[in-house]
């Protein structure tokens, strides 16, 4: 059962806007075996341009969906945004199935058929090559390194010196692993661990 978060910044969150995200995404069951047990987190977002930006991200076990698209039409982005997550299933639904099953032993997580209304539709991979050929997730070079324990702040610094998108440390508070990031605004992000 999904279980949907919807939150709007700079946008009141009416109930044709709520019915809207939720008939939409509701149609990714339809992909599933079993309907997942999942909090579907819904964000959208209004510019002083007019641009509506919409996130959806869906953390289930083994597996989170996420995508965001912005559009002048909220209600285009969230089409968009359903899209975008179809993609990523058929993308990576086989794989996805395959692991499931050599880890857990479990049924296929995916579903290999779907009834749209009338009839079946077998949902082919989008991805080029066979559903064998894994070559899109070749680790091509392994680098080691000392993770340093050290705060946010340095963190950030040490990324931008290196010149990279995201750098991994020990925060010398917690002890635990985390990752600052660059966004896609040029602002910072912070991801912690948790055990």
């Amino acid at each position: 059962m999904l279980n949907y978060n919807i939150r709007g910044e700079n946008i009141e969150v009416t109930p044709a806007i709520r019915e809207y995200v939720e008939k939409k995404i509701d149609k990714l069951e339809r992909y599933f075996n079993d309907t997942p047990d999942a909090n579907v987190h819904v964000n959208l977002k209004v510019y002083n341009d007019k641009q509506t930006k919409a996130e959806v991200t869906i953390p289930m076990p083994r597996l989170t969906l996420r995508a965001e698209e912005r559009h002048e039409d909220l209600y285009a982005a969230v089409d968009l945004i359903l899209d975008k997550l179809e993609r990523q299933i058929r993308k990576h639904k086989t794989k996805v199935n395959r692991k499931f099953r050599e880890k857990t032993n479990e049924p296929e997580f995916f579903a290999t058929t779907v009834d749209p209304e009338h009839g079946i539709e077998e949902l082919e991979p989008v991805s080029v090559g066979t559903d064998e050929d894994d070559s899109e997730f070749d680790i091509v070079r392994t680098k080691t390194f000392n993770l340093k324990p050290m705060d946010s702040e340095e963190a950030v610094l040490q990324m931008n010196m290196l010149g990279h998108n995201f750098y991994v440390f020990t925060d010398a508070e917690s002890d635990g692993t985390n990752i600052v990031y660059k966004r896609k605004d040029g602002k910072y992000g912070l991801i912690e661990t948790a055990e």
